[in-house]
């Protein structure tokens, strides 16, 4: 089995099998957003190149929510998702946020007090910028000074009281929940843990159990006991020693795509592994520029080089260091990808 392959097909990158973002999302389960701009064309170059300004609607219209709910970082998760989801990672979140909640004085009282201030200040479909909500928090006697206000309304977030709202110009705004999200069915942590580690595999595979405790902050007792809950959908094979999971239903890839992919940093088919072993070459992947924070050039699956962008008028400059022979013909079909995308000509920079 040629994993990387495999793992171009089931990320959607290599074959497209959706038209819209909303159901990109939803096939991953959640896709790493720290990046925002980035994060839009991570879902666009999985749609055959989305424009920017149509996945910015889905946002605005809460298909797509942007908020903590794994490891922590920014992620995108589908409305239908992340009411069980939350339940499932949140209070690993909380554990690992504690010492920092105490360092801010964020004692259950405290927080529970924000929650309630929170909430009066959306309810009615209000939304507000995290500036506007931290003076609200001022005028109340609870300080937003450092990083405490990002503490306050992380925690509210992963309590399910808030989300992210549509934005205000360029700046993002919190919602309420419950207004954004309808009522969905609660299911039991089994199921919702079977359903995590089958989307996973499914979207991801093939992986490791390690993978995919790094990617959802699960343990390795939690992401074992959620592949014998849904083992019947997972399929598994041992290359070098290592067990890799995946779909039991999983397609077979066609030959290996001579195609080069602009990846924005922090996707998914490279942040989405703990072993990034095989992607590329040690010294790239551990350097100061390396592939996790990057954007990176994939050819036949494996990191090639990174690249930068320069904002134009009319234009977007790429910056482009390779670690290797790039085949140009197919460099200039991933920036005319990228160009539609952003609805500007992406040229490189000579």
């Amino acid at each position: 089995m040629d994993i990387l392959k495999q793992r171009l097909l089931n990320q959607q990158i290599s074959k497209h099998n959706f038209t819209n973002a909303a159901d990109v999302v939803h096939w991953f389960g959640a896709i790493q957003a720290q990046d925002y701009a980035g994060a839009k064309w991570a879902l666009s170059l999985r749609l055959k190149g989305a424009k920017d300004t149509v996945i910015e609607k889905s946002l605005d219209r809460g298909e797509i929510l942007r908020t903590h709910v794994m490891r922590p970082t920014w992620h995108f998760v589908s409305p239908k998702d992340i009411r069980w989801m939350l339940e499932l990672t949140a209070p690993r979140i909380n554990a690992g946020n504690a010492s920092r909640y105490r360092g801010f004085e964020l004692t259950e009282k405290v927080l529970n007090k924000c929650h309630d201030i929170l909430i009066r200040s959306l309810e009615g479909r209000k939304y507000l910028t995290r500036t506007q909500l931290s003076e609200i928090l001022n005028k109340a006697n609870i300080p937003t000074h450092e990083n405490r206000a990002a503490h306050i309304l992380m925690h509210a977030e992963l309590a399910g009281l808030i989300c992210s709202g549509p934005r205000n110009g360029n700046q993002f705004t919190y919602a309420l929940l419950d207004e954004r999200v309808p009522k969905t069915t609660p299911i039991d942590y089994d199921e919702a843990l079977g359903r995590l580690v089958e989307r996973y595999f499914t979207a991801h595979g093939p992986a490791t159990v390690h993978d995919c405790a790094w990617w959802s902050g699960l343990t390795l007792t939690d992401v074992k006991k959620g592949i014998s809950i849904t083992q019947a959908k997972l399929n598994t094979v041992t290359i070098n020693k290592q067990a890799y999971w995946f779909a039991a239903n999983m397609p077979e890839p066609a030959r290996m795509s001579p195609h080069i992919y602009l990846l924005p940093n922090y996707d998914e088919y490279i942040v989405g592994y703990a072993d990034r072993a095989a992607l590329a070459a040690v010294s790239h992947i551990n350097s100061r520029d390396n592939a996790l924070f990057s954007n990176t050039v994939i050819v036949k699956g494996k990191v090639a080089g990174v690249w930068k962008k320069t904002l134009k008028k009319d234009k977007i400059e790429i910056n482009l260091e390779s670690f290797g022979k790039i085949e140009q013909k197919q460099l200039k079909k991933a920036l005319d990808l990228y160009s539609k995308h952003t609805d500007r000509e992406a040229i490189i920079k000579i």
